[in-house]
């Protein structure tokens, strides 16, 4: 028996130690038999919350420049050619050396006249059959007449280049340049002027042109002219000028697209080997003086709503070492929407809908300008703003941050000049006038990202310096009067707008 109960405590025991009681519940545990408690419900997410942080920028596509090659005609005439396959198309196009800077001395608009004459009427073709001609093949010819030359070409199918070249060599050896037609263009480039002399921003452009050259000098007038001197021009001014100026060593032959440099000569040498002619490329016009202002120049509109504002200075020509310097120190003062003159006057003050600055180089040195137009009530302040953003980039110095988002802004800006062949077209052209190597795109790039912040201060300080800009405003007079006299930017001086030609002249 007590065996028995040994073995039975024994056994009590152990079964104890396999299956110990349960501890009482806790106040937060439920109580034994209770539901357990519910999960609160996750909060919904915010269909907004993507907006707190703006997506990371994808990585920039590579940067593909096109290649240039250059060939040389027995008769002297340059070739151009960049080649790209993507599609079978071929710009094609003639360029020229002599532009507006060799339009004589008061007979402005002559060089804009004289070739706008070659697509009316050529060799046994009139301006009409001249037209069909250039329409059975699908295209429309276009020209464009700038300071240091004039392009005219057309954008063909590859099939039809040669046929366009024949036409093209018609246009620019066998111009009939005929009295009638001459009359009617010259009549229709007055017309042209009149309606761009409404304008307050042309009236701006040949008010600060005279401003920023000497009256004498070739870039001080725009390619049209003015109504005075073209109503001068005569038939005989337009002949000689393009005698003299044209011919195969003062000329490019330039083709685009889906075409090699051997076809190329192969072309130019069927259509083009025979031309002759006295012309070779003019030289640079002189480099103009940068004397201190001493006067606000005034065009009087009365009552206008708005003050249109043009400041600048001679800047550059192409391939002057401070160039990429100076076009990264202007994109920071005004050359993109985020630069400091922009965010001033629009976004800060809201004097105006935008305000910008560009240097344009040519073949001599182009001219360096500010732009912008603002309400007629804040002309004074908003012309003071302006002149404070030029002496505050000695004042406040570049930063990193501006001249890299000005670094990549313009290096990432060059594809759009060649995104089409009439675009490469035009790049090569640009390449001829301001007679740059033909590396000049790679040159571009590298010399963006070379340019050291010490470089851009130092340009920024010595050609952006608010003493050496002159300052052009278009609008009411009382109110430049009043607003302009106080801030003692120099003596206001009015300048008259050009007069339109009379009715008679401009039939």
């Amino acid at each position: 028996m007590r065996r028995l109960l040994s073995a039975l405590l024994v056994s009590t025991l152990a079964a104890c130690a396999s299956n110990p009681k349960p501890p009482p519940p806790s106040p937060e545990s439920p109580a034994l038999g209770a539901a357990p408690a519910e999960k609160p419900a996750p909060k919904p997410e915010d269909p907004e919350a993507f907006r707190d942080k703006p997506p990371e920028p994808g990585k920039p596509p590579e940067l593909v420049l096109p290649t240039f090659q250059r060939a040389t005609l027995d008769n002297g005439l340059t070739v151009l050619v960049s080649t790209r396959k993507e599609l079978p198309l071929v710009f094609a196009g003639v360029a020229f050396a002599a532009g507006s800077a060799q339009d004589p001395k008061g007979k402005g608009g002559l060089a804009e006249l004289s070739y706008r004459m070659l697509l009316e009427g050529a060799g046994k073709r009139d301006t009409v059959a001249l037209d069909n001609a250039f329409a059975d093949l699908g295209v429309s010819p276009a020209m464009d007449v700038h300071a240091d030359g004039a392009e005219v070409g057309v954008r063909v199918l590859k099939r039809n280049v040669d046929p366009a070249l024949a036409l093209l060599a018609d246009v620019v050896m066998r111009p009939t340049f005929d009295a009638k037609v001459f009359d009617r263009r010259k009549n229709q480039q007055l017309r042209d002027l009149v309606r761009q002399l409404s304008s307050p921003i042309v009236l701006a452009q040949l008010a600060a042109l005279s401003a920023i050259f000497s009256d004498d000098h070739p870039y001080a007038h725009m390619a049209d002219g003015v109504p005075q001197t073209v109503q001068a021009l005569t038939l005989a001014d337009a002949k000689g000028f393009y005698q003299k100026h044209s011919g195969p060593k003062a000329a490019a032959l330039i083709l685009t697209g889906d075409i090699t440099l051997d076809e190329a000569v192969a072309l130019a040498k069927k259509h083009l080997g025979n031309w002759k002619g006295p012309g070779t490329p003019p030289p640079a016009p002189p480099t103009p003086a940068a004397p201190p202002r001493q006067n606000v120049y005034v065009v009087p509109k009365p009552e206008l709503a708005q003050t249109v504002m043009l400041v600048g200075r001679p800047g550059l020509a192409a391939g002057h070492p401070d160039e990429y310097a100076l076009e990264l120190a202007t994109t920071v003062y005004g050359g993109f929407f985020g630069s400091r003159l922009n965010m001033n006057l629009r976004e800060a003050k809201g004097y105006s809908y935008g305000a910008g600055a560009f240097m344009d180089t040519r073949l001599g040195v182009g001219p360096l300008l500010s732009y912008t137009a603002v309400r007629q009530d804040v002309t004074g302040p908003a012309l003071t703003e302006l002149v404070k953003e030029l002496a505050g980039l000695k004042e406040r110095p570049i930063t990193s941050k501006e001249l890299e988002s000005a670094r990549e802004g313009l290096i990432r800006a060059i594809p759009g000049g060649f995104e089409t062949i009439e675009g490469l077209g035009a790049t090569a052209a640009s390449i001829y006038f301001k007679r740059r190597p033909l590396n000049e795109l790679e040159r571009s790039v590298e010399g963006l990202r070379d340019a050291t912040s010490a470089e851009v201060q130092r340009v920024a300080e010595l050609y952006l310096a608010p003493d050496a800009m002159q300052i052009v405003l278009v609008g009411d007079p009382s109110t430049i009067q009043e607003q302009v006299s106080p801030l003692n930017l120099g003596k206001l001086t009015p300048v008259e707008p050009d007069a339109a030609p009379t009715p008679a002249a401009a039939k």
